[in-house]
């Protein structure tokens, strides 16, 4: 078999893996059937809990929090106590693996991953996808920690996240005919941000992830800190550019902030260079950072 070949198969066997792993995850956090045929909110103790990826509280199947709903409702309240437990607990998440919950451990970037295989031209990424990718900063910094602190509201929950849309609220509505008079322009804003958001995540990878999402923004402050994931042999690597240009996230090297560790890299560095595990050095300070990184369109 063939370089390229061996590289194809890896590439295909690593995908699947990993797409396994999403749906388990997505199973796992919302396996309350109960809920799910009543369309009620599970009340349970490990409501007390938070999974790593976003995934509503208000989900009829969720058995646990969502972190950055938990943030918000913290940040709300944090005139009276201090959020010690969600910050405590985003801080261990995003040490232990970083982004790449978001490759493997969220459900709606699972649900991303499906609508970029649809067979739908695809917006390559490029000068404007990578500026694009700071605007999610400014969502967290402004809907998930202003509004919560200033306003005394979940900014993010209210009025864009798409998981909550999609997960809790048009099934809440769907189960629940009491509710249905109370709809307002609100919930018709998030119903139509969400098709929006599924639309353009077919035609562009991850937009969502990419663009939008706060939970990934602080995730990827830890990246480069993250104990587990994908790391890069500086002896092995020669620069090439290869895994680069193969991923379709914005980044400039391996595990940068934009870097979700779904290992499309693995399989396109010749020098076997790249693999998972435990990142207890800095192995990705060199040879990381691809020659071919001006190649990306502008």
């Amino acid at each position: 078999m063939s370089a390229s070949g061996s590289a194809e198969k890896t590439k295909k066997k690593s995908g699947h893996g990993r797409h396994y792993v999403q749906l388990m995850a997505a199973v796992l956090y919302n396996c309350n059937v109960p809920g799910i045929v009543k369309g009620s909110i599970s009340q349970g103790k490990a409501k007390g809990l938070c999974v790593p990826g976003l995934n509503c509280y208000s989900c009829p199947g969720a058995v646990a929090a969502c972190p950055l709903g938990s943030l918000q409702s913290a940040l709300v309240s944090a005139k009276y106590r201090f959020p010690y437990y969600i910050l405590g607990t985003l801080l261990l998440f995003g040490l232990l693996f970083g982004r790449l919950i978001c490759g493997f451990l969220c459900p709606f970037g699972f649900l991303q991953d499906l609508l970029g295989k649809l067979p739908v031209p695809k917006l390559k990424k490029s000068r404007l996808t990578a500026a694009l990718s700071w605007l999610k900063y400014a969502v967290l910094l402004v809907f998930a920690i202003a509004l919560p602190l200033l306003a005394k509201q979940p900014g993010f929950c209210k009025y864009i996240c798409p998981a909550g849309t999609l997960g809790a609220g048009i099934p809440q509505v769907l189960q629940n005919e009491v509710l249905r008079p109370l709809l307002g322009f609100l919930f018709s804003w998030k119903v139509a941000l969400l098709a929006l958001i599924l639309i353009l995540c077919s035609f562009c990878h991850r937009a969502f992830c990419r663009f939008l999402c706060p939970l990934g923004a602080f995730y990827s402050l830890f990246n480069p800190l993250a104990f587990f994931g994908i790391k890069v042999d500086a002896k092995k690597c020669i620069g090439c550019g290869k895994c680069v240009r193969v991923c379709k996230m914005d980044i400039k090297k391996v595990c940068d902030r934009e870097c979700i560790h779904c290992g499309e890299c693995i399989g396109a560095c010749p020098t076997q260079a790249i693999s998972y595990g435990l990142r207890l050095r800095d192995e990705s300070g060199k040879g990381t950072v691809g020659k071919g990184d001006d190649e990306i369109s502008s």
